[in-house]
């Protein structure tokens, strides 16, 4: 099942806070985050990430989010979370 993401932005203090199914650019480090639904945050910098016009994102190879209570993977394509 897909499921429409968000992108937000960082506060006027430069934090990055993401809820589910958002994803952004910390201005701090330059690198992108993303936190799929029912999954932890989790930081692309390893991943190649494609900004559109319309402010979404593409990553690519596929997202893998381990945390202490399992694990997500998945794709983020235009702004849209799919689950492998």
């Amino acid at each position: 099942m897909s499921k429409l993401g968000r992108r937000v932005y960082p506060d006027k203090d430069g934090n990055l806070w993401l809820a589910e199914g958002d994803y952004g650019k910390n201005l701090k480090d330059n690198n992108w985050y993303a936190r799929p639904f029912g999954g932890h945050t989790g930081g692309l910098k390893e991943h190649c990430v494609v900004e559109h016009e319309d402010g979404t994102i593409t990553v690519s190879p596929s997202i893998l989010i381990e945390g202490y209570d399992g694990q997500w993977h998945g794709y983020l394509e235009k702004g849209v979370w799919r689950e492998a």
